[in-house]
């Protein structure tokens, strides 16, 4: 793969590059308005997706750091995002052009003071692996295999500015109106300086091992605080192979479902006992090893769940509260859904909307077991988001809805459901973390 030999760092050199990207955008758009006439408005529609794709893709890939992070975090939306997107966006999550040998040489002293070559016995300065914030290189010390995260140049300095560019887009996007919307970016703008911070990275990482290294069938690395600085974690090498090419091969089912019960009880005893959860569940964040076990790799976006909103959101989860018209409504206000300053039209638009989106989407919490193989399940759920994603009564109406933390809790809802579907499992304990 090729490799970089420069980022843009500076405010201006970053806007010119989106400014770049839009240019190819707008001129996609007059080959879609001409390709119409030739072909089908599907075909023609298809076709520009995915060179919109392409080049916002490629684009974002030269900027790196908080603006592909958010290609990344939309790929998970696969209920929102045409397919084109997705699939190219998810790329983002573990396949990005890395830095050169040169330059990472540069950032390495500039970050820990030190030649790699005087800290470690052997140090490979070709990346194995580069996502959005940063790349891993592989190392041995003292006969360990470690892997080496370094953080890009300038990542942590453009977040404000990254996302600024990129708010109109998300605003559009999501149908989100100016007033009050400066919460949800917000609470973005917080995770992504926490993702940047490598030394809180590894107090949260050593602290998450240690609180769930007892479940079974889970393995994590050992991170070094004494190779770690501010912009690098060392921890240990984990053998391995990412989850998304583990199921592209297997067979086994037993396996995928110790894989989905570990996954799946990882999850339920973080959010329920830790009140605090590992909030980017995608494939490059796991491996799978030779054994069946599942590896957890990266703690960079952890998210505390406040009481104040665990207790409302859980309490709107349970079946019995669905389905009791007072007690539904009387959450949705808590959660911040609903607004009292909402017309007749929208509670009741709303309440409808959530009454059944949450009638299905948590199903699964409703069951003693649950067959997550089941493509009926995760097809109903398509089917309603890109209903309402189509929705022109939608469209006219304030989409600031719910509280800033349902942002990262959503997210890792929607990418746990998304990976377990993934796996294939089947014969998934949902109550199992209770005994833990």
């Amino acid at each position: 793969m090729k490799t970089i030999d420069s980022i843009p760092t500076s405010k201006i050199q970053r806007a010119s590059k989106l400014v770049k990207t839009g240019a190819k955008v707008g001129v996609n758009y007059l080959k879609y308005y001409g390709d119409k006439i030739i072909n089908t408005e599907e075909k023609a529609k298809e076709r520009l997706n995915e060179n919109n794709a392409n080049d916002i893709y490629d684009g974002l890939k030269q900027l790196k750091g908080s603006a592909l992070k958010v290609a990344q975090m939309l790929s998970m939306e696969k209920n929102i995002l045409p397919n084109a997107y997705v699939e190219k966006f998810s790329l983002a999550q573990f396949s990005v052009p890395p830095l050169s040998p040169p330059l990472v040489i540069k950032t390495f002293k500039q970050y820990f003071g030190k030649h790699p070559n005087e800290i470690f016995d052997v140090f490979n300065s070709t990346s194995v692996n580069a996502a959005s914030i940063g790349q891993v290189h592989k190392a041995e010390k003292d006969n360990k295999e470690l892997a080496v995260k370094i953080q890009y140049p300038g990542v942590a300095q453009s977040i404000s500015s990254d996302l600024a560019m990129v708010k109109p887009i998300a605003m559009s996007m999501f149908n989100i109106k100016g007033k009050d919307s400066g919460k949800y970016f917000k609470e973005v703008e917080d995770k992504l300086i926490e993702e940047t911070d490598y030394i809180l990275e590894v107090k949260q990482s050593i602290a998450m091992v240690n609180a769930a290294k007892h479940i079974p069938n889970l393995l994590f690395p050992r991170y070094y605080k004494e190779l770690s600085s501010e912009r690098i974690i060392t921890m240990d090498w984990m053998h391995g192979e990412h989850l998304s090419e583990f199921v592209a091969h297997n067979d086994n089912q037993e396996m995928a479902n110790q894989l989905g019960q570990a996954l799946w009880d990882f999850y339920m005893f973080q959010i329920h006992k830790l009140k605090k959860v590992h909030a980017d569940p995608h494939p490059g964040n796991f491996l799978i090893n030779k054994e069946g076990k599942l590896i957890v790799i990266d703690f960079g976006c952890i998210k505390e769940i406040p009481e104040e909103f665990y207790i409302p959101y859980f309490e709107l989860a349970e079946e019995d509260n669905i389905n009791n018209p007072a007690v539904f409504k009387e959450k949705l206000y808590e959660l911040e859904i609903l607004r009292e300053d909402d017309s007749k039209e929208e509670v009741e638009f709303f309440t409808k909307m959530f009454h059944e989106m949450l009638s299905l989407f948590t199903q699964p919490l409703h069951q003693e077991v649950f067959d997550f193989s089941n493509p009926e399940f995760f097809e109903k759920i398509g089917q309603l988001g890109e209903r309402y994603s189509k929705s022109t009564e939608l469209r006219k109406m304030n989409g600031n809805r719910g509280s800033k933390h349902f942002i990262y809790i959503n997210r890792t809802f929607f990418g746990l459901y998304n990976l377990m579907f993934d796996l294939k499992s089947q014969g998934v304990k949902i109550n199992n973390f209770k005994k833990l």
